[in-house]
């Protein structure tokens, strides 16, 4: 049930991605319209560090399965509305969701498990929530070719595994019960701001990506097919992590996201376009779960919760900042140079972090 709830959360706020150019037409092609995607990160960044303290006081179940069936019932809400201001609402209230569910994912893994079972489940839990892309996704993509409405549907699942986390999810130990209270481990604001400037890199592959292959001539299945090639090779990534020596992978990881992007920026048809999603993801599929492990290590067990909540704060504050940081290049360069400039910038930082680390070593 845990990795099952996984699946629903990276991919919240993308799977409207396919349905985007869509609902420009409807809405208009503006910010407001990518902010029905967005939304739900603002609304996951501000919710985390609450579903944090809910973690650590009322317990991980709870919030899991309250979160599971608010994810359910908001989700699928943006079905039945038809004015934007309400569409954003329900975007909004998902978003609190989200946090709940990833928050109290984190915490239930670190809980269960130490040393590199800890990392080999934190790495499972990054790929199955990639592959929640890869099946939703796709999908999506075929239901917006449709009616771009349809893929709001895909919400519904978080109603099953709901289910299933009542019936079948242990309870875990309470770890609220403390001496004296702990400090907040400084180091772990530096983590916090690597993951929010990552995301907003990574982010613009559902954001902006959907209107550049439309302009080479993808339809809404294409666009959902080819967005959803990231998060495939996220899983391979997540799934690599456990095997990669940990103190070169956040470098590799920042590496690999800038190449993919200037192959986007320099491709001009579908083909690189698309490897560059496919490279790009494979360095995110090692960011997240390598800064969870790090948090992890730095958390005092009864503060589990709020530690690793401020990541998925970073993470969403990330993907809600992203179409707004960058909408100021697009406008001025074209959306291929945006990622050709951010591609560069990106795999420069790569090396910066990698010259750093030998430094130390």
């Amino acid at each position: 049930m845990v990795l099952a709830s996984a699946t629903l959360t990276i991919m919240a706020a993308a799977i409207i991605a396919p349905s985007l150019p869509a609902m420009g037409e409807v809405y208009g092609e503006g910010v407001l319209v990518r902010l029905a995607l967005t939304i739900t990160s603002l609304a996951i960044a501000i919710s985390a560090p609450v579903a944090g303290l809910v973690a650590d006081r009322v317990g991980r179940k709870p919030l899991l399965v309250v979160s599971l069936i608010g994810y359910a019932v908001s989700g699928t809400a943006g079905f039945f509305v038809s004015s934007l201001p309400v569409l954003l609402g329900t975007r909004t209230l998902l978003g609190l969701a989200v946090g709940g569910i990833m928050t109290s994912v984190s915490a239930l893994i670190t809980d269960w498990f130490d040393g590199p079972e800890r990392g080999r489940f934190l790495g499972l839990q990054q790929a199955f929530a990639s592959l929640g892309g890869v099946v939703f996704l796709p999908l999506a993509g075929v239901l917006a070719g449709l009616n771009w409405r349809l893929p709001f549907w895909l919400y519904s699942v978080a109603a099953v595994v709901a289910l299933a986390a009542i019936a079948g999810l242990r309870d875990e130990p309470r770890t609220t019960t403390t001496l004296k209270p702990q400090g907040f481990p400084q180091a772990a604001v530096w983590i916090y701001a690597l993951a929010l400037v990552a995301t907003l890199v990574f982010y613009m592959a559902p954001t902006q990506l959907p209107f550049l292959l439309r302009d080479l001539g993808a339809g809404p299945a294409v666009i959902g097919l080819v967005v959803a090639g990231s998060t495939l090779t996220s899983v391979v990534g997540a799934l690599a992590f456990p095997k990669l020596p940990k103190g070169r992978i956040t470098a590799i990881s920042v590496a690999l996201l800038g190449a993919g992007w200037l192959l986007i920026g320099l491709g001009g048809s579908i083909w690189p376009v698309t490897a560059g999603l496919l490279v790009g993801g494979f360095g995110v599929g090692l960011v997240v779960p390598n800064l969870n492990l790090q948090l992890a290590d730095l958390a005092e067990p009864s503060q589990r919760g709020r530690v690793l909540s401020g990541l998925v704060a970073g993470i969403f504050l990330g993907q809600f900042l992203s179409p707004l940081v960058i909408a100021p290049l697009v406008q001025t360069a074209g959306i291929a140079a945006s990622f050709t400039w951010t591609g560069v910038v990106t795999t420069i930082a790569g090396a910066v972090l990698a010259l750093g680390h030998k430094e130390k070593n």
